[in-house]
């Protein structure tokens, strides 16, 4: 079962941060559909809609596995269902 995420990232600049988290997205069969990043005065931000392959890696999984990401990389990580936005 597919099922579309929006992870936002939000922490302090530093390296390998992108390449961290898509890394386990790509371990988890997720599909990195569309990122957007910016540093502001080294505050790094980054939204990213992904698509999870809930066959392969059910959401509750993917979103252990960016906090345990999140806490080594001393940011924020959020994932939500894309489902939750279009319900506000």
């Amino acid at each position: 079962m597919a099922t579309r995420t929006v992870i936002s990232v939000l922490g302090t600049d530093r390296t390998g941060i992108v390449a961290r988290l898509a890394t386990t997205l790509a371990e988890h069969g997720a599909n990195l559909d569309d990122i957007s990043q910016t540093i502001m005065n080294g505050i790094f931000t980054m939204t990213m809609m992904v698509t999870l392959n809930e066959d392969v890696s059910p959401f509750n999984e993917v979103q252990s596995a960016l906090a345990e990401d999140a806490k080594e990389l001393g940011v924020q990580v959020t994932m939500q269902r894309a489902d939750v936005f279009r319900m506000m």
